[in-house]
């Protein structure tokens, strides 16, 4: 798992420091959340439920992230849901980019009250087509108050082949 970690952090450090560059020059006097969930999916070649040598990210997965998010304004407290589908890029990432809604100051808040989850649709892969870990709701969060920018990196989904190669894995 911490080859996972140490991905998403190089994949969003970068793009990460940019929003917080763009907040703090476009929004100086209310206050907007950047909040982005995302996670990976990869091909478990071994059929043993983690990242082995033999494991590869898969392209083109689509997923289903369903979130919930409570926002709270001094005049109106709502509950927002929605479920969307994205396709993993190059790399077996699937990303969401929620826009600002206002009454969500998700790096202000020592705890939001949230809930994301994502969920395996179909993999384009004939090889590596039958569902391993297929919903997941664990995540990492990792927050940037100065900007008000909140990353949900969700644990890992996978795939399987539909037989286990015992010579490439061993027994």
């Amino acid at each position: 798992m911490n080859l996972f970690l140490l991905f998403i952090l190089a994949f969003l450090v970068p793009s990460s420091l940019l929003l917080g560059i763009q907040a703090s020059h476009s929004h100086r006097t209310r206050t907007f959340s950047q909040i982005t969930v995302m996670g990976l999916v990869y091909c478990d070649t071994c059929s043993n439920n983690s990242f082995s040598k033999h494991s590869y990210f898969l392209s083109g997965v689509e997923v289903r992230i369903s979130c919930k998010f409570k926002a709270e304004t001094p005049r109106t407290a709502e509950q927002i849901a929605f479920s969307v589908n994205r396709t993993t890029n190059k790399y077996g990432v699937y990303r969401l980019e929620i826009p600002s809604v206002d009454g969500i100051r998700c790096a202000e808040d020592s705890e939001i009250a949230s809930f994301c989850q994502a969920s395996l649709i179909g993999s384009p892969s004939s090889s590596c087509n039958v569902p391993g870990y297929r919903t997941t709701s664990e995540e990492i969060s990792i927050k940037s108050r100065e900007a008000n920018i909140c990353i949900y990196s969700l644990n890992p989904l996978n795939y399987r082949p539909s037989a286990r190669d015992d010579t490439l894995c061993g027994n």
